[in-house]
């Protein structure tokens, strides 16, 4: 019989492994490969992600790593964009490809009736060529080939016969600009060898583990996994639910009992996105409380208090002050640590201004 893990060692060793039971002194390129890429679909916050994870964190210095092509950001996971390494971004593509043409065919396949895919992935190709568009510039000159399809269309298949980084300024810290993309090769220039996916799930594990095959392939948006996890070298839990949840042999798996200090998460941190069953961090009200956010098409960013989901967070400046405003879910008796943890976030986000932070409880959220 499988080793039962309990839920709050399972969160202690998810945490762990996260990086979020202490900051690291690792690289921004290391950190990013260790958590197999973060979920980037907004610009900017996923550096407060990096900001949780990493001691003395500098986001501009992170910021240019987008500028020196080190760091990537791209339709990966799930078909969401994330930042990885150019190295990751070369890698997982080719083995992450299947979920992008599904979930895209899925969505604009009938759009694109008479169009030869083929042939729009190398008149995409010819187009980015010359400069970087976004998908409505692309849009527009593919109709002129194919005026019967959807421009709209045309332009977001392109992205999924075509792996597409979007290029700097976008997402660099303190700077903006046009959603514009180019193709991977030629925004990075070197070729590496497709990841097999019993490399896929093993690094999975490391950021992620103990895990079902279910929680890889919600992570990953791939299928079928289990015949891949059967044929590695790894060790098998009992979660008390009748789960299996597997884990690479010497990963570390700390005392249920080990502290986990405050953290404010953004709002598409993997943490609360990678697994089937979330309890291991969002906590029972927690889950209750998140049917009020579906449906809205906003992603809370949560607090983590214990390790597990207290409330969340949402932050303003006006007239040169920040405030940071949390929204607790439950009676937090670890007020003064929480307060203390925003305060050093608002000094990270808005480190000009005055700071502020201001505590609702649930009863005054609306």
């Amino acid at each position: 019989m499988d080793p039962l893990i309990s839920r709050r060692a399972l969160n202690r060793a998810t945490l762990d492994r996260q990086l979020l039971l202490s900051r690291t002194e690792r690289g921004v390129v290391d950190v990013v490969e260790h958590l197999a890429g973060l979920q980037a679909q907004t610009p900017h916050t996923w550096y407060t992600g990096l900001w949780n994870r990493i001691a003395d964190f500098d986001p501009a210095a992170a910021g240019e790593l987008l500028l020196k092509r080190e760091l990537v950001r791209i339709a990966l996971q799930r078909s969401t964009i994330h930042l990885v390494s150019a190295r990751d971004c070369l890698a997982m593509r080719p083995l992450l490809q299947p979920v992008t043409t599904r979930m895209t065919r899925s969505a604009f396949g009938k759009r694109l009736s008479g169009v030869d895919l083929e042939e729009l992935a190398e008149a995409g190709r010819e187009l980015l060529a010359s400069r970087p568009m976004t998908f409505a510039e692309m849009g527009r000159e593919l109709a002129g080939r194919w005026p019967e399809a959807d421009p709209h269309a045309l332009g977001q298949s392109v992205r999924s016969l075509v792996p597409l980084v979007q290029v700097p300024p976008r997402g660099v810290w303190g700077r903006s600009g046009p959603v514009a993309h180019t193709s991977a090769e030629s925004w990075l220039r070197f070729r590496t060898p497709a990841m097999a996916a019993g490399e896929l799930v093993t690094r999975y594990l490391a950021a992620f583990g103990p895990a079902s095959v279910m929680d890889v392939q919600t992570w990953s948006g791939l299928t079928r996994l289990s015949e891949v996890v059967e044929t590695l070298d790894l060790r098998r839990f009992g979660d008390g639910s009748g789960r299996v949840l597997y884990d690479l042999p010497d990963a570390p798996r700390p005392p249920e009992d080990v502290p986990a200090p405050v953290r404010l998460m953004y709002d598409f941190d993997n943490l609360f996105l990678s697994h089937a069953d979330r309890s291991r961090v969002i906590s029972d009200l927690g889950g209750a409380v998140l049917t009020r956010f579906a449906g809205t098409n906003v992603a809370p960013r949560m607090i983590l208090v214990d390790g597990f989901t207290a409330g969340d967070w949402t932050y303003r400046r006006a007239g040169g002050v920040a405030t940071l405003n949390v929204h607790a879910w439950q009676p937090i008796k670890e007020r003064d640590e929480v307060e203390k943890e925003a305060l050093a976030l608002l000094a990270f986000l808005a480190p000009g201004d005055e700071h502020e932070v201001a505590f609702f409880n649930a009863s005054s959220m609306g």
